[in-house]
């Protein structure tokens, strides 16, 4: 009688496994529908994402432009002879290659230095220069800030003229006629 019981317990225990494993596992039908509404969440979420990121990088671009523009003050107020600088470069500079000079003043640090930030690339034009006591001043420029890919990085570019507000070209180029809201 002992030895029945216990065959008929094994018989028993091993029917119970089978049945558990068989029950524990998805479908094929259960994982493409999990797999369809994973995809259908990422085509609603990778746009939005892209949107996001494109608007990260235009705020990005104007508060860079605020800091050049601080640093186009400071510079003026260094060197008054020289006046405004033309050149993120002579913005730059590191302090180990020496003291501050008007072609490296060491007041812009970081990626702004490089002219590219965040998908947005960064330049001084339209340097305006005046001669007086024989020596050249520049007394006006635009910064700039363009989308390094215009629709991928950005929408819309965005000016600087000496001293004033910020304007945007909508197309993503330097045409600034609008104002920033």
């Amino acid at each position: 009688m002992n030895c029945t019981f216990s065959i008929f317990s094994k018989r028993r225990r091993s029917a119970g496994r089978a049945d558990r494993s068989s029950s524990a596992g998805f479908t094929l039908m259960e994982l493409l529908i999990v797999i369809s509404i994973i995809v259908i969440l990422m085509l609603i979420a990778i746009p939005t994402a892209n949107t996001i990121r494109k608007h990260t990088n235009e705020v990005s671009a104007q508060k860079s432009l605020q800091t050049i523009e601080q640093a186009q003050s400071m510079y003026e107020q260094n060197y008054p002879v020289t006046g405004y600088a033309c050149t993120l470069q002579a913005l730059s500079g590191e302090g180990s290659a020496g003291p501050p000079s008007a072609t490296s003043s060491q007041l812009l640090s970081g990626q702004l230095t490089t002219g590219v930030k965040d998908g947005y690339i960064f330049n001084i034009t339209n340097c305006v220069k005046s001669t007086a006591n024989n020596s050249e001043r520049v007394t006006s420029y635009t910064l700039t800030a363009v989308p390094a890919t215009v629709g991928r990085s950005g929408d819309r570019g965005f000016c600087i003229e000496a001293g004033g507000p910020i304007k945007m070209d909508p197309a993503g180029g330097t045409n600034c006629t609008q104002m920033v809201q």
